[in-house]
């Protein structure tokens, strides 16, 4: 098979290296990739947002699949372009992907559906927005209606903060529009995780829990990111929290986009908060989550062609897991969520045997590997238990440890 990637981060890395495994794989085709992708794929340079271009290439090229990795061309529609042309794709339509393109819509569709989360109000205007927020009072969670690459959730601890928050999205217009609506959430205390899905039309088979870690710095401080690193499986996320997640989340929602005319295909993914009430929804994206990508796929035991196949032909994959753990720790360019340089060169530092590598924000350029983004890299590990992949992610991380370009958390992993 000929194979298409699209994407430029480390979530497609990560799906390259596993699709790499399997025997029924010719070539991989990434568009447009990274210094790290055309390690194991032919990068092509066509833009994600590029659909025309992108059809054209997998009709001219005879490929036989294509995945979508980033949320922007599924919501742009590529699904449906692919589709039209005959062209085998792995991706929810655009009306489908609606369900991550608007946190409003969601909402809505959650509450139609009887999906349990979080109370919530929309707004269009910020002087209502800072009226509900001053009667709600703090903490709050805000969130720009539309796509912001992870960054457009700001949990306020202070009146004050949700305030400010207003301001940087709906009057600032920090996210280029996505913020002129914004969702007004009730804060849910308890346990973050995350549940991702193989799903077709009716049909879910989730894969085992991941725990991200968004905050910029140690002990869960400082701004919200699209995510510093993550651990697969979670320890206090019982097979029947799990179970539970599974039918009143994700099988709930397959149902409800198929009443609604918006049939699924693709990755399902349920951000979560197991809280003292039990498990709500904090949010759903409609494709591989990044970083959880990254240290659930080198768990999977499957070929991972073989199971997208099968979801697509409507048979259960029978998804078969490794014993053990894996973790991973994203390194990020200095100043991160927030303005960083780009251009800087890296550290040498390469996987050895317990480690392995996904880049993400990398470029390769006649002085070597450069970073070309604000998450640069993330180091990985798989342990027999989390303690054991932890280990072996931070030894091989202790070349930035003296950097003034680049920082990471060093408090991935640890669960209490």
């Amino acid at each position: 098979m000929k194979i298409l990637v699209v994407g430029r981060g480390g979530r497609e890395h990560s799906v390259i290296m596993q699709l790499e495994k399997s025997k029924r794989v010719e070539k991989i085709y990434a568009a447009p990739g990274n210094g790290g992708i055309e390690n194991h794929a032919t990068c092509v340079d066509i833009d994600e947002m590029d659909i025309e271009a992108l059809v054209k290439f997998a009709e001219e090229n005879g490929i036989d699949l294509t995945i979508v990795g980033p949320e922007n061309p599924l919501n742009a529609g590529i699904a449906n372009a692919f589709q039209a042309k005959g062209l085998n794709v792995f991706a929810p339509t655009k009306e489908a992907a609606l369900l991550e393109g608007s946190k409003d819509f969601a909402k809505q569709f959650m509450v139609n559906h009887d999906i349990p989360t979080a109370a919530y109000a929309t707004f269009t205007e910020a002087a209502a927005a800072k009226a509900y927020i001053d009667e709600q009072g703090a903490p709050i969670v805000i969130k720009a209606d539309g796509l912001a690459e992870g960054k457009g959730v700001i949990v306020a601890e202070t009146k004050q903060q949700a305030f400010d928050a207003i301001d940087t999205l709906m009057v600032e217009n920090a996210f280029s529009g996505a913020g002129r609506k914004v969702v007004i959430e009730e804060f849910l205390d308890g346990r973050e995780f995350s549940l991702i899905a193989f799903v077709h039309e009716n049909r879910v088979f989730p894969m085992i829990s991941a725990r991200d870690h968004k905050r910029a710095y140690d002990n869960d401080e400082g701004p919200n990111t699209g995510g510093m690193g993550v651990f697969a499986p979670v320890p206090d996320i019982t097979p029947e929290i799990e179970a539970y997640a599974t039918k009143e989340v994700l099988q709930k929602a397959a149902d409800g986009l198929m009443k609604e005319g918006r049939n699924f295909t693709g990755i399902l993914y349920a951000g979560l908060m197991q809280t003292e009430a039990g498990t709500k929804v904090i949010e759903f994206n409609t494709r591989f989550g990044d970083p959880e990508t990254q240290v659930v796929l080198p768990l999977l035991e499957n070929d991972l062609v073989q199971v997208i196949e099968d979801v697509m032909a409507g048979k259960d994959p029978q998804l078969v897991w490794k014993d053990g753990a894996c973790v991973g720790v994203v390194v990020a360019s200095k100043g991160y969520p927030n303005t960083y340089e780009k251009g800087v060169a890296l550290p040498e530092n390469e996987a050895d045997d317990n480690t392995f590598i996904i880049q993400a924000g990398t470029k390769r350029t006649e002085q070597g590997l450069v970073s070309n983004g604000g998450r640069v890299l993330l180091v990985g590990a798989l342990g027999d238990d989390l303690d054991i992949a932890r280990k072996y992610a931070y030894e091989n991380l202790r070349a930035y440890d003296d950097s003034d370009a680049f920082f990471y958390r060093t408090d991935i992993g640890i669960t209490e």
